[in-house]
């Protein structure tokens, strides 16, 4: 099953009509939209509702509804991973139902934030979601996002359950490649969940990149997942030098506030999101379309 889920795996905005509210609508044709934008690009997958796509702000019945049009307008054309973590358990669970209910292929579970659980607390949390739903699933740890860190020894444990698949790592620390790869098995899933790092992430064994900058250089991201997986060090450094200011400017503010700004700059979405977000500062936008003018991206506007 995890053989389905490697490559440039795009974490999917989710769009929103014009303004930032606090219950900004859902943008459904502007999603379609962008779904097909990455079939085109040959993105290898896509991530609904992960933190890219403003899941906190989201509820529950929007999350699944998000969930259950990108699987219809993917149309299994590529797989489809929903993003179910919660620093509620129960939460979790119950997403992770509902994901696989609308036909989600894997789910994709952040670890418990802000709550700061212990690694047994990890073990329990996870072993209990993957042993009550049988849909694949993808572990998530970004401690800098959630304040707690799932220690490599911890993966190695959650890997002897049957349906948890895999890894999504955000931690900055490359050594963990090889320990994990080690500990968990070649079969186990490796995913690297920062952009600029990802090109070594898979020069030294990993398996794709969760991608932020894939929402606006996607046919980028999936040549230089190809040419990284396949030992093709300096072809895949060619790229990463087009799109490397893209790494940088698409964090210029918190995510996924710059990654919008660049999709409406593309005329792809409208300028819409939910608070606590709020639009691009004008300070930044500058080296943000310079970045999108280096990468190219732009040429299609």
């Amino acid at each position: 099953m995890a053989a389905s889920f490697r490559g440039s795996l795009v974490a999917i905005v989710t769009p929103m009509q014009a303004g930032v509210t606090p219950d900004s609508l859902l943008d459904w044709d502007a999603l379609a939209g962008l779904v097909e934008f990455h079939i085109e690009n040959r993105t290898d997958g896509i991530v609904a509702v992960g933190t890219t796509g403003e899941s906190a702000t989201l509820s529950e019945a929007e999350h699944l509804e998000v969930v259950r049009r990108v699987v219809r307008c993917v149309r299994g054309r590529v797989p489809v991973i929903a993003g179910t973590g919660a620093n509620s358990t129960l939460e979790a669970l119950s997403l992770t139902r509902g994901a696989a209910a609308a036909g989600a292929d894997a789910c994709l579970l952040v670890t418990p934030y802000y709550n700061k659980p212990t690694q047994e607390g990890l073990v329990r949390h996870f072993t209990v979601i993957a042993e009550s739903v049988a849909i694949p699933q993808i572990l998530y740890n970004v401690p800098g996002r959630t304040a707690c860190d799932m220690l490599p020894e911890t993966i190695a444990r959650l890997a002897q359950v049957r349906n948890i698949i895999g890894v999504k790592e955000a931690t900055g620390d490359l050594t963990r490649v090889g320990r994990i790869r080690r500990d968990c098995g070649a079969n186990f899933l490796l995913l690297r969940g920062d952009d600029a790092s990802a090109r070594e992430f898979m020069l030294q064994g990993g398996d794709g990149v969760i991608s932020v900058t894939a929402n606006v250089a996607p046919r980028a991201l999936h040549d230089l997942c190809e040419r990284a997986r396949a030992g093709d060090a300096a072809g895949a450094a060619a790229i990463d030098e087009k799109i490397g200011a893209l790494h940088k400017a698409l964090f210029l503010e918190s995510n996924p506030i710059p990654a919008k700004w660049a999709l409406h700059r593309m005329k792809l979405i409208e300028a819409g999101m939910r608070l606590p977000l709020t639009w691009l500062s004008d300070r930044f936008q500058p080296e943000l379309e310079a970045a999108l003018q280096t990468a190219g991206v732009l040429n299609r506007v």
